[in-house]
């Protein structure tokens, strides 16, 4: 009888090996697409607080294996995120801002992309706390160390123009990538460095006039251009420098230095944006909130421009991040409409937070009508 036993048990157990069982995990909240035939861009907001605390950074980690786990499901297609990747791009003491020296910082951002690596594309955006700067307000960032155009063969696959840094050198802080034939629609997405230098707008005014990418729908990825009362951003782009002197546990800070030849969201507009024919999105972060404007650019078209930057939720700038939310926008089949929803992985997988997991006032969500 005991082998008999035995036996039906090496069966039962076979048979569960050799079923199609689901074991993934399950959601409190499930994210679903309204449309069967959708396709979904996922935005990050400002992630400087997930990485400059050691015991924030789990919850980055968490939203890149949520992006990880949904890419069949929401038909995921590219990931964005708005900058402020770093709290400061190179001190080397712990504690400044955060817990972390900036390289364990860059180290950790660096290890978190890594869940999406080779498996969707995704493109990251300069913030002003990712770049180091001199008393003449001249540039210099850890971005091209850590991220490489080698790192993720899938952004490789799509980029098809990078600009010049500040030094002159090639850089993927502005860049632009190509996206063909989704759901019939050719798409150029274009990642512009914080504050851009008239030399980058130049080139990328160039480009954007080309004959090949006139039919293309192009979306501007950059840090600084809308405010969360509606308005673009307005004024001098400046940053500050760490400077060496630490007195009663506290840094030394320079004044804000100007940044030279840099642009605002107001001038971003004049000088490319309302240039463009076929550009009809704009995303950004840098000011805590939400924030969406439409205009018409200089050929009648209207321009979705939008805001979003969730790092003071979870307690502020020393909380725990920002609450875990992100942005799917998902495109309907119909390449006109564009659906906004504003969902956190971290309070979505616990039954006893799911109702805290989706944003649902018209702030955080909402439809684009695309021209």
């Amino acid at each position: 009888m005991k082998c008999l036993y035995s036996l039906y048990f090496q069966i039962g157990v076979l048979f569960l090996l050799a079923s199609p069982i689901s074991f993934a995990q399950q959601y409190a909240t499930k994210v679903e697409l309204d449309q069967p035939n959708s396709w979904s861009m996922i935005l990050i907001p400002d992630i400087q607080n997930y990485s400059k605390y050691s015991q924030n950074q789990p919850i980055l980690d968490l939203i890149n294996r949520w992006i990880e786990a949904n890419i069949d499901q929401l038909n995921i297609k590219m990931v964005l995120c708005t900058g402020d990747l770093v709290e400061q791009d190179d001190v080397i003491l712990p504690g400044l801002n955060g817990n972390l020296s900036s390289k364990q910082q860059w180290e950790f951002i660096d290890k978190s992309f890594t869940i999406l690596d080779h498996k969707i594309p995704y493109i990251l955006a300069t913030g002003n706390h990712d770049y180091t700067i001199d008393s003449k307000g001249t540039r210099t960032t850890q971005y091209d160390k850590y991220f490489p155009i080698t790192k993720n063969y899938l952004n490789q696959k799509h980029l098809v123009q990078h600009g010049l840094n500040e030094h002159n050198l090639p850089t993927l802080t502005n860049a632009m990538y190509e996206f063909k034939g989704i759901n019939n629609k050719d798409y150029l997405i274009v990642n512009l460095e914080y504050a851009p230098r008239n030399t980058t707008l130049n080139w990328a005014n160039e480009i954007l006039k080309f004959k090949q990418y006139e039919n293309h729908q192009i979306v501007l990825l950059t840090h600084a251009y809308l405010n969360r009362n509606d308005t673009r951003l307005e004024g001098d782009n400046k940053w500050i420098i760490f400077e060496p002197y630490f007195k009663d546990k506290k840094e030394r800070k320079s004044d804000r230095i100007l940044l030279p030849e840099s642009n605002n969201g107001e001038q971003i507009w004049n000088k490319i944006v309302k240039e463009t024919k076929n550009m009809q999105l704009v995303l950004s972060g840098h000011i805590s909130g939400e924030g969406y404007r439409v205009d018409k650019n200089n050929f009648g078209q209207e321009v979705h421009q939008m805001l979003f930057d969730m790092q003071s939720e979870g307690g502020g700038h020393q909380g725990n991040g920002g609450d875990g939310f992100i942005r799917i926008l998902e495109f309907y089949d119909d390449n006109r409409t564009i659906k906004v929803k504003t969902f956190s992985p971290l309070f979505g997988i616990s039954p006893k937070t799911a109702h805290l997991a989706h944003k649902r006032d018209e702030r955080n969500q909402y439809l684009i009508h695309l021209d």
